[in-house]
């Protein structure tokens, strides 16, 4: 909060010395209008009234023109302080990448940026009546107890004291407001997952599952709401009740005074109005104290986002690959030599994409004391710009960004359309293009949910193709398409790639076919042994029994014939519905 408020001097300093020139001209009233009460009792209309009058036209003014510029400068503060917040987040999920998955639930990070950040910028939108009030308060209490000692304490410390009766509500409003935004984050996370995969749900029949999931969460967030509002209430009661009581026994005891000549009429008039001014500025102190309460609770969120420390932190400084470099998982044994179409077959899908996100730098802490070396050197060791250039991941779920087609593909700079085109060609996505009604330029929504995922898939092979990396790892780049769609996938992708490195995660035999050579991973994580595809289906030993046994489990391949059937097959792979 210090940082915030430290990016914004100016605003911050402009805010508050015309809130503080806002309370202290709204100050000046009660007192001019007891002098000219006094004034007028004893001479009439006289010089003195009209004297004091200006005065508080003046006054008048001065609040109005203070207010309405100041008004300006604490919505600019507010802006800038949640905005400059939400950037923060921003960069922060941007550049962590799986990390902030790994670490907090999707509705966490929402709820930052939706929610905390506002309430951030709250607390420097209430910094000028905060401080107005403050130098207001002091001001009033010196002028109240030159006035009369008796009223001037008892309004001096009687308004404070109502202010503690009320911020004894202020612990328990802060626990219930944190449990609220901890089951609200939990709902958008909830809520968030459920979307995302609800084709999945629709095609093995789990959407009643998640629906009751859903309503349970909600009624969690209504019945926090509540005991929330249930103190809030009391407070906003008690912050109307109290200030009046007390405004009741200033006017009492002023009264008493009054009739034994012990203060002026004018004097009794000034005491009412400073009681009745002094509650405005009492009230906002208590405002700041529920506002800070607000961010506190917001900022321990916010903290948890920008404490999460990426994977893959840029800490290399080589900024040139060697063209025969060979990316070696030292784990495995698996290897990618330059040139060479390489497939990567296991038993456990899962271990064989966690050997190409490791081999991809996606991961630093998978990689432990047995790195992933490319050229002899370990992965941390290069440039990350570098490395990313020349070495390229599409996972098997990838992420189809809003905006037109043509922009979703050319993710580097140059890519013209023939280009878009040839990718497309070569992963069988002509169909995608055809459907959309202005081609190239035609926008698809976020995660391309117009498309089946059998589309997504191959226009995100597209994309990948397009990089021209000369290091390309592809998990499961045909899994959600039809037999005849993946064969004719397959026998393009080796012309394609011709004299790159290109190693696709798969166990489908329309593709390894077409390989140059299988590496075939054992249970116990380690390479068994390579071979090409006809050659490992006719070996008699181990290697060729373990290897038809993976690839005869995708024999039976359904087709793509709907978007609800192919988005299932896209996703569920890896998926835990429990």
């Amino acid at each position: 909060m210090i940082w915030l408020a430290s990016k914004q001097p100016g605003v911050l300093f402009a805010s508050v010395t015309l809130g503080i020139i806002t309370f202290t001209a709204q100050a000046v009233m009660p007192f001019a209008i007891g002098r000219a009460i006094d004034s007028g009792l004893e001479n009439g209309v006289s010089r003195g009234v009209l004297t004091w009058a200006g005065v508080m036209l003046a006054a008048g003014l001065i609040q109005v023109a203070a207010s309405a510029i100041g008004h300006r400068f604490d919505v600019l503060s507010w802006l800038r302080a949640a905005l400059t917040t939400s950037r923060l987040i921003g960069e922060t999920v941007n550049s962590t990448g799986d990390a902030i998955r790994e670490e907090l639930p999707t509705g966490e990070v929402v709820s930052s940026v939706t929610s905390d950040a506002h309430r951030l910028g709250d607390l420097y939108f209430q910094a000028a009546r905060f401080m107005g009030s403050v130098a207001t308060y002091v001001v009033v209490g010196i002028i109240m107890l030159n006035a009369s000692l008796k009223l001037g304490l008892i309004v001096a410390l009687g308004l404070p004291a109502v202010a503690l009766i009320l911020t004894f509500l202020i612990k328990p409003l802060q626990k219930r407001q944190e449990y609220q935004r901890e089951v609200t984050g939990r709902l958008t996370s909830l809520g968030s997952d459920t979307v995302t995969g609800l084709r999945i749900l629709r095609g093995i029949g789990g959407e009643s599952v998640f629906t009751e999931r859903y309503k349970e969460q909600s009624r969690k967030v209504r019945d926090a709401g509540v005991d929330v509002a249930k103190v809030q209430s009391t407070m906003d009661g008690l912050q109307v009740f109290l200030p009046g009581l007390f405004v009741a026994l200033v006017l009492w005891i002023g009264a008493m005074e009054a009739a034994n000549g012990t203060i002026t009429p004018g004097q009794l008039v000034t005491f009412y109005g400073y009681a009745s001014f002094l509650t405005w500025p009492m009230q906002n102190l208590i405002q700041m104290v529920q506002i800070a309460t607000r961010a506190k609770v917001g900022v321990k969120r916010i903290l948890k986002v920008l404490g999460v420390e990426n994977n893959t932190p840029d800490t290399g400084s080589i900024t040139s690959i060697p063209a025969d470099a060979v990316l070696v998982d030292t784990v495995s044994s698996t290897v990618l030599r330059p040139g060479v179409m390489t497939a990567l077959v296991a038993a456990d899908p899962d271990a064989s994409a966690a050997i190409a996100t490791r081999m991809t730098r996606f991961d630093d802490s998978a990689e432990s004391d047995t790195p992933v070396t490319f050229g002899g050197v370990t992965l941390k060791d290069f440039d990350k710009d570098t490395l990313r250039h020349s070495l390229v991941l599409s996972e098997a779920t990838p992420h189809i960004f809003a905006g037109t087609l043509r922009n979703g593909l050319a993710t580097r700079p140059g890519t013209d359309d023939d280009a878009i085109l040839r990718a497309l060609e070569i992963s069988d996505a002509h169909d995608v293009l055809e459907s959309l009604p202005e081609g190239l330029d035609s926008d698809l929504p976020e995660k391309g949910r117009s498309l089946s995922g059998g589309q997504r898939q191959r226009v995100s092979l597209a994309r990948a193709l397009l990089t021209s990396a000369d290091y390309l790892v592809l998990i499961e780049p045909t899994s959600a398409v039809d037999a005849h769609t993946e064969a004719r996938i397959g026998r393009e992708l080796g012309g394609y790639r011709k004299g790159k490195a290109t190693l696709i995660v798969t166990a489908s035999p329309l593709v390894l076919e077409h390989m140059d050579t299988i590496q075939v991973l054992g249970h116990n994580g380690k390479i068994l042994g390579t071979g090409t595809h006809s050659g490992l289906m006719s070996d008699d030993g181990e290697l060729g029994a373990t290897y038809r046994q993976i690839v005869g489990r995708d024999l039976t391949k359904e087709p793509e014939t709907a978007s609800v059937g192919a988005d299932t097959a896209s996703h569920t792979k890896g998926v835990d519905l429990a």
